[in-house]
């Protein structure tokens, strides 16, 4: 019985597929009956995804659309595709693409195209498909209303991609085809039949798969094979697996030649066993899912100088796997495939390695300390351009566990020898050695490695004259090209492209902006499988929510980019992430936990050189140590990390520590040291570059002035943080402000200032400086338990009492806006104003505390 299902009209024929057209027929029934639904099919390349989708089109009793993925996967393709196949003339098309990228997305413009007929939408190849376009379509699956119209999807996908969860949805697997099916289909394929030898052959070595047997059995037709020489050989798998490999990084392809040809060599390089699609003689016996040492494969690929950070992406794609100290290909058409891709130049082909054991130092992922013996003459034999692969491979390695400024050395290295034969490589190389030298705060260093010469036009070259502008200290020079290089990451799909139109966003000090990009990045090396790329973003991410103040974002960013960094062994990354958990910690007062994640960042940042890890750590102990009252000790730990020179702190930290430092040493006695900080950082406000520092700088010369003329600075800080957004340092200056009132013997002027400072650090869980308002509040005979008496009426301005009014009335911010004439902004600012008077947290309690005002007797 050839298992062959056919449909009651002429069709794609189809075999071995009961399973799978039963599920297509489940599908059809719901598009029938108004219930929509989505069927995902995934498989090999080859087994019949788009034949399957050709039939379920064929037998569809409804108007059915197939939809390839785009040739070029630039934003939004997929979707531009999809409605220009579903649209009944192109303007609809493009009206439905316009609807479809505005707020309420997909769904409505596909319901619009099809006008609720049941309609079957055949998508094909889905990992093949950009990420906005996969994101909206799984966006639209998961609404309720997608999957209650008469729209049906059947999607198919790479088996080794990653399918969206979306509820509801079926998915079938399709396999390999049994004798009899392949028989039949051989059949189809041949007329006249081929010889009874050839055809047993044929079978035996297509193992089943159906599309290794169609692309033969066309090879044979064209070259006919005599004697005993394979029947299924690199052209015929190529042709079958080319797209798959073709489509995955450079670095991914090489890896995957290394493992298989580590596989076919051997330890003891003796001519390998005829594996897979090259074994004859015994019927139907499918390739064997060969194991590979994965110390062999390390040595394999520090011999012909192949990275090994896709490792953990292919592994999770499920290209191949990994049990124990072992890798396998469950699929070995893969392996072979990847080999004839290297041998035909459509993948750099590794050299055959030499028969040296794995280096025991790679294998453990110290690559950094095995390149200290220095090159063999067979290395240095070797083209440059694989030489520079190997060492920005033990460039990473350094970068991520070992000395930075090593890491830099060998980085360069890398680009030098990469040079204008692989130029993207180079400039990661130079990107790489760029973000060592930054981390050990070597400017000269940062400087060499952004050589405007070796840089590529548009936004390498904007990003590099940028930043060396930057560093050079001319600011107006850098604004453009690094605003530039920011306005393109709605066009970069590559995470590391991302990563640098980040840090030109911190650099620009938009930290909105930058965490926004750092995200995307991250999301982008997730979708990869960039396993070892996912510590590195998350750390950029930390870092820029921490520097735009949103902390509890930082710290849940941290703790994950902690993990990842622990579980790929990349301590310098980890280093990083203990001191921005120390700093966040010094926000909410907790001393043990300070101490605790600054150690055990200062254990790495020390010996490895992490200057800017040191710089957050030594910072985070000192605020804490300022909470406590221990401002002479904050003082001398901060004083090192605001002077400048090689035992300075990090120069890219200094000028955002010197308001920490100006407060210790004020209230230390040290004021002169305070007031030339405070010189210096008034240069550095004065540059727009932080959006925080012209409020942080009035700040701290109403900590140095004279007489009364602090409240005027501390009133002109208030105004400025309104207008940057930073919670936290604005309750810092009422704070401040509360208790120099308070000194001045001016209780009822202080309590205001210090209700709102209060209020704040409660709802930041800033405990300790919670309790030092706190403290300082009842020192004016003021409550700290909630200002809600009738008597607060009083301590209201005439328009936070009318905004007070409207918005327990149950107004929005925006219609109390419309109704006074006001910006959103401003009422926001006046309401967080009258929740700190009142002593609430909430708009929900304001209702009450109006009701109580309105409730007082006449003349109270």
């Amino acid at each position: 019985m050839s298992g062959a299902t056919q449909a009651a009209a002429p069709g794609p024929r189809l075999y071995d597929r009961t399973a799978e057209l039963a599920a297509v027929a489940r599908l059809s029934a719901r598009a029938a009956t108004g219930a929509g639904g989505v069927l995902f099919v995934t498989g090999d390349p080859g087994e019949g995804r788009t034949a399957l989708l050709a039939r379920a089109a064929h037998d569809f009793p409804g108007t059915a659309h197939r939809v390839a993925a785009p040739p070029h996967r630039g934003a939004w393709s997929g979707v531009r595709s999809l409605c220009a196949a579903l649209a009944p003339h192109p303007s609809a098309g493009r009206r439905a693409l316009r609807d479809a990228r505005g707020e309420n997305g997909l769904a409505p413009a596909v319901d619009g195209l099809t006008a609720g007929r049941p309609v079957l939408i055949c998508l094909d190849d889905l990992h093949l498909w950009d990420a906005h376009s996969r994101a909206a379509l799984t966006t639209a699956w998961r609404e309720p209303g997608s999957r209650s119209g008469g729209t049906v999807w059947l999607v198919s996908a790479a088996r080794h991609h990653r399918l969206p969860t979306v509820p509801g949805a079926e998915t079938v697997r399709l396999g390999r085809l049994t004798r009899d099916g392949a028989r039949a289909l051989l059949g189809d394929l041949c007329a006249p039949p081929p010889p009874p030898g050839i055809g047993e052959r044929l079978l035996d070595e297509t193992a089943g798969h159906p599309g290794v047997l169609a692309a033969a059995v066309r090879r044979l037709m064209t070259a006919p094979v005599t004697g005993t020489a394979p029947l299924v050989d690199g052209t015929v798998l190529a042709e079958v697996y080319g797209g798959l490999v073709d489509s995955l990084p450079a670095d991914s392809r090489r890896l995957l030649a290394v493992v298989a040809l580590t596989g076919r060599t051997g330890a003891d390089d003796s001519p390998p066993e005829p594996r897979g699609p090259w074994k004859p003689g015994r019927p139907n016996d499918p390739p064997r899912a060969y194991e590979v040492a994965l110390g062999a494969v390390l040595a394999t690929a520090r011999a012909t100088r192949t990275s090994v950070e896709p490792l953990d992406g292919l592994i999770a794609g499920g290209l191949l796997s990994r049990r124990d100290d072992a890798l396998r290909f469950e699929d070995p058409f893969l392996g072979h495939a990847a080999l004839a891709s290297a041998s035909a130049g459509t993948t750099p082909a590794p050299p055959t390695p030499p028969t040296a054991p794995a280096d025991p130092t790679l294998v453990r992922g110290e690559g950094h300390r095995a390149d200290r013996l220095g090159p063999s003459p067979a290395v240095r034999a070797l083209a440059p351009e694989v030489r520079g692969r190997s060492q920005l491979v033990r460039g990473l390695a350094a970068l991520a566990g070992g000395p930075v400024m090593d890491a830099y050395e060998v980085l360069l290295q890398a680009a030098e020898l990469l040079g204008d034969r692989e130029p993207a490589e180079a400039a990661d190389a130079r990107f790489l050695a760029m973000e060592a030298a930054w981390a050990g705060g070597d400017v000269a260093a940062c400087l060499a490695a952004l050589d405007p010469g070796k840089a590529a036009q548009g936004t390498e070259r904007d990003f590099v004259e940028g930043l060396r502008a930057a560093l050079d200290v001319r600011l107006d020079q850098a604004r453009t090209p690094l605003a530039r290089v920011v306005a393109r990451d709605g066009a970069e799909d590559d995470p590391r492209l991302l990563l640098r139109a980040g840090s030109a966003a911190l650099v620009l000090g938009d930290t909105a902006a930058a965490a926004r990009v750092h995200a995307r990045a991250l999301a982008r090396a997730r979708a990869e499988h960039r396993t070892a790329l996912v510590p590195r973003a998350l750390e950029h991410l930390a870092y820029a929510e921490l520097r735009a103040g949103r902390y509890s974002r930082a710290a849940r960013t941290a703790r994950e980019g902690l993990r990842a960094a622990e579980q790929t062994g990349q301590h310098n990354v980890a280093a990083h992430q203990h001191a921005v958990l120390a700093l966040v910690a010094s926000v909410a007062g907790d001393g043990r936990t300070v101490t605790e994640h600054a150690g055990r960042a200062l254990d790495t940042a020390r010996p490895h050189g992490l200057v800017q890890a040191a710089t957050l750590a030594e910072w985070a102990l000192a605020r804490a140590e300022s909470g406590r009252g221990l401002a002479a000790q904050a003082t001398a730990r901060l004083l090192p990390l605001v002077r400048q020179g090689p035992r300075g702190g990090h120069f890219a930290l200094r000028m955002l520590v010197i308001p920490c430092f100006v407060e210790a040493a004020v209230a230390s006695g040290r004021r002169a040291e305070a007031r030339e900080a405070a010189e210096e950082y008034a240069v550095w406000a004065g540059q727009g570059i932080d959006g925080t520092a012209p409020a942080q700088l009035a700040r701290c010369r109403a900590l140095l002035a004279p007489g009364e003329e602090p409240a005027y600075w501390f009133g002109e800080a208030v105004r400025r943080h309104d207008s940057c957004g930073n919670d936290f340092e604005r309750a810092r200056t009422l704070l401040a402000y509360g208790t120099w009132l308070r000194r001045r013997r001016r209780p009822g002027d202080a309590r205001g200032p210090l209700s709102d400072a209060l209020v704040t650090f409660e709802r930041a869980a800033a405990d300790g400086w919670a309790e030092h308002a706190r403290c300082e509040l009842r020192a004016t005979g003021g409550t700290t338990g909630g200002v809600t008496d009738p008597a607060a009426l009083g301590r209201l301005t005439p328009q936070q009492q009318r905004i007070a009014r409207l918005v327990a009335g149950g107004a929005t911010n925006r219609e109390v806006a419309d109704r006074l004439t006001l910006s959103p902004r401003t009422v926001d600012h006046h309401l967080r104003s009258v929740f700190a008077r009142l002593g609430i947290r909430s708009r929900v309690e304001l209702p009450g505390v109006v009701g109580r005002w309105d409730a007082r007797p006449t003349g109270c």
